[in-house]
């Protein structure tokens, strides 16, 4: 199977940006997400991705079909969001660059898209100057219900890219889950590299 990932910005990640929508609902309902996303919240989410010059989106695509995305962004357009975690570490948000969520069908997992998702990301940041990148990663309970009993984490793969856990580092955020009527929060685990 080929798989062409492909750095997208300007007007290329606009036309992007609802094909990108709706991979995130589709992917995120999965574990350990378990995300009830609508088309309305994502383009409102996504609308940052529009308003900033320096955001990126790589586009994982078989043929012209795109199957899996992944975003970023300065993190400092994510202050409101993520300042209070970042609060007693040192560091300067302006110089770090935020890859956002990586989406990718299951069918096309394996195939290096995911590689080639941080190598776009980290490429862009280099060439708009930041001198770290960071991610967050949704943290579970290890007992929770809808764990499945088959999950690998990610946590391997993202050590082997250079990314190590922040120390303190926790951002909070709500969504609607598969199995619930409202809205939880959840904590998201920042993981940080120097470039």
């Amino acid at each position: 199977m080929t798989i062409r990932v492909e750095t997208m910005t300007g007007a290329a990640l606009e036309a992007a940006l609802d094909d990108v929508a709706h991979l995130r609902i589709k992917v995120f309902r999965a574990w350990p997400y378990l995300y009830d996303g609508d088309l309305a919240y994502e383009r409102e989410y996504l609308q940052s991705y529009r308003d900033s010059t320096r955001a990126v989106v790589a586009g994982a695509f078989d043929g012209e079909t795109l199957v899996g995305a992944s975003t970023g962004a300065p993190l400092s357009d994510h202050a409101d969001d993520f300042a209070a975690a970042f609060e007693g570490t040192g560091i300067d948000l302006t110089g770090v660059f935020y890859c956002a969520e990586s989406v990718l069908l299951p069918e096309y997992r394996g195939h290096g898209a995911g590689h080639g998702f941080f190598d776009a990301r980290e490429s862009h940041a280099r060439k708009h100057g930041f001198s770290k990148t960071a991610f967050c990663s949704v943290q579970r309970p290890a007992n929770h219900p809808l764990r499945p009993a088959d999950y690998a984490p990610l946590d391997p793969f993202w050590h082997k890219r250079g990314y190590a856990p922040l120390q303190g580092a926790i951002a909070h955020f709500s969504w609607k889950d598969v199995d619930q009527a409202e809205e939880t929060s959840k904590p998201l685990q920042f993981w940080i590299r120097d470039l």
